[in-house]
């Protein structure tokens, strides 16, 4: 059975739960729920649980190592599971792209995104699939860091459920089908 390793960057504390930086945990939330399995909290570097899918066995992190240092939940987990680097997949908030854009990518720079910088040095390359999610970049000069921190808008809040369940369909889709075929079929939806 082929393995492989979901993870969704966010930052554990109620504080966080609803931010835009959560995203990453709100996705694997959902797509937990649809397949009704529960993350157990009392695992190394987070919460984590496994789901199949075909003769696809999934296990989805939440890392519990704050954002900036998740790395080191995804390379004890890839290590521990034996998954290799192209069965990882990271989903991610991204300023760059307009609220609720996903965007599906093979390999990339970290784009200052703190998480994405850790996962790389740790695994020491940008060679590994992301989901990125548009948190849209709608704050004035030197309040990016209360944007990413704060909650989604009433209006984003009405549409987020649609695209949250639009990014779990990404996410079997790269297991089933592949990256490529993928992005082809969901890029730019």
């Amino acid at each position: 059975m082929m393995k492989y390793l979901i993870t969704g960057l966010g930052n554990i504390g109620q504080e966080y739960e609803n931010t835009r930086h959560n995203i990453g945990f709100m996705i694997l939330d959902r797509l937990a729920a649809l397949s009704n399995v529960v993350f157990d909290v009392n695992k190394r570097y987070g919460a984590r649980a496994e789901m199949s899918l075909k003769n696809r066995q999934l296990i989805l992190l939440k890392p519990s190592t704050y954002m900036n240092l998740s790395g080191n939940a995804i390379r004890y987990w890839l290590q521990k599971e034996k998954i290799p680097i192209e069965n990882l997949l990271v989903v991610v908030d991204d300023l760059a792209l307009p609220f609720g854009s996903l965007r599906l990518k093979p390999k990339g720079s970290d784009a200052g995104h703190n998480g994405l910088k850790h996962i790389q040095a740790m695994l020491e390359t940008q060679q590994y699939s992301r989901l990125r999610f548009g948190i849209g970049n709608q704050y004035s000069a030197g309040h990016q860091l209360d944007f990413v921190l704060g909650d989604f808008l009433d209006e984003e809040r009405q549409l987020l459920p649609a695209r949250i369940d639009l990014a779990c369909d990404i996410i079997k889709s790269f297991c089933l089908a592949g990256i490529e075929i993928t992005m082809n079929q969901f890029n730019n939806k």
